[in-house]
């Protein structure tokens, strides 16, 4: 088998477990999640930087809301 081939394989293995393990990533954020790893980029912080992203676009948008709300009580 070639190193295409392999890669290709291991990446298998890689989006299965993801898959097991209910990450929520598709194949190209996993790519991009392995790409950031393999460059040297602390897993950790990666995974909360994820976990970060989703929990804030999850969030309502009230942006203006709560930008008006603080601005009635500034004197």
């Amino acid at each position: 088998m070639s190193a295409n081939g392999d890669s290709r394989e291991a990446f298998e293995t890689v989006y299965e477990l993801s898959r097991l393990l209910n990450t929520g990533l598709n194949r190209e954020s996993l790519g991009l999640v392995v790409s950031l790893i393999e460059k040297g980029v602390n897993p950790e912080a990666l995974a909360a930087a994820v976990k970060e992203m989703r929990r804030t676009s999850a969030a309502p948008s009230n942006k203006s809301v709560g930008a008006q709300k603080s601005n009635e009580f500034q004197y």
